[in-house]
């Protein structure tokens, strides 16, 4: 599976607009030689660093599956987001290390106007690719996309952050406001950093959804209510672009594998198409007479092993 023009495109516009939002930045920051506004710069660098690695992560997503990666190798998604949040967080580091510096050194900016207009100039650029980004990877279900456009939105309030300490600084003449804002800036980038990265460990650690878990019960108990079957022991992970569910149905005993083949996936049909989710299922047929003896020893220590 090939990424969409769609993701492609996306991919290819965040990296150009990254690397002129870097320049525009960095002729802001020698301009003013403001804290705040370095600290912007600073956080466009992680930026064009996370958004190369982030495309590279996005051809590797689409890559077919092979030998090595029978399940493909879409859950590169976790470790670019990962690797992005990390990188947010170490630039909030540096944000703040500066913002103090200046602070103590009480160093104050400079070519005030200049450094406004070139500011405002980066966020109409960053909220307006922010936005695409997010609403194109939401709609084409792929977090890299997604997480590069969060850290676009971020990279917006880093620039507000910039302009509201020079505003401050040029209305009130006190050059504290400079690293003050800096300061606040960096926490928000810090939070930012943080959820990424905790998105990141869950997909890797495959943590459950508690949403997707809800959908896909209660769509299980009407199927399986429907066609008059039990089920038990629901499993799914996130693959990055796709959900894979596993599930075990119960049947009579006096049932034929063909009635009981058909029945099951009928029913993957039914949960298909009743959730959001891509989800790609995988059903375990039981016989009810015996399934007790048969599985007494595993069952007992696994904690999905309720029946329906």
């Amino acid at each position: 599976m090939s990424a969409s023009p769609n993701t492609t495109l996306a991919m290819r516009l965040s990296l150009a607009a990254g690397f002129l939002m870097l320049v525009v930045k960095v002729g802001a920051y020698v301009l003013t030689g403001s804290a705040a506004v370095l600290g912007d710069a600073a956080e466009s660098v992680v930026h064009v660093a996370a958004v190369m690695f982030a495309s590279f992560s996005l051809g590797l997503r689409h890559k077919p599956a092979d030998a090595d990666h029978p399940y493909g190798h879409s859950k590169i998604a976790f470790f670019s987001a990962g690797v992005e949040g990390a990188l947010i967080f170490l630039a909030a580091l540096y944000i703040l290390f500066e913002a103090v510096r200046r602070w103590l050194e009480n160093l104050p900016p400079s070519n005030l106007d200049e450094g406004l207009a070139l500011t405002a100039l980066t966020i109409i650029i960053n909220a307006t690719l922010g936005v695409y980004l997010v609403r194109t990877g939401r709609k084409a279900g792929s977090l890299i996309l997604e997480a590069n456009g969060r850290h676009v939105l971020t990279d917006v309030w880093t620039s507000l952050g910039a302009i509201v300490g020079l505003g401050l600084v040029a209305l009130t003449g006190w050059h504290g406001w400079d690293p003050i804002c800096g300061l606040i800036m960096a926490a928000n980038i810090i939070w930012t950093g943080s959820g990424l990265m905790r998105q990141s460990v869950g997909g890797l650690m495959d943590t459950a959804d508690p949403e997707l878990n809800a959908a896909l019960e209660t769509t299980l108990r009407q199927e399986t209510a429907r066609h008059g079957i039990q089920f038990h022991a629901l499993r799914h992970r996130d693959a990055g672009e796709m959900h894979y569910v596993e599930v075990h149905l119960l049947f009579p005993d006096d049932i034929l594998l063909r009635d009981a083949h058909r029945m099951a996936t009928e029913i993957e049909r039914g949960v298909q198409g009743s959730v959001k989710s891509p989800v790609l299922i995988t059903t375990h047929l039981e016989c009810q007479g015996d399934h007790d003896e048969l599985h007494m020893d595993g069952e007992a220590s696994d904690p999905n092993s309720h029946r329906a």
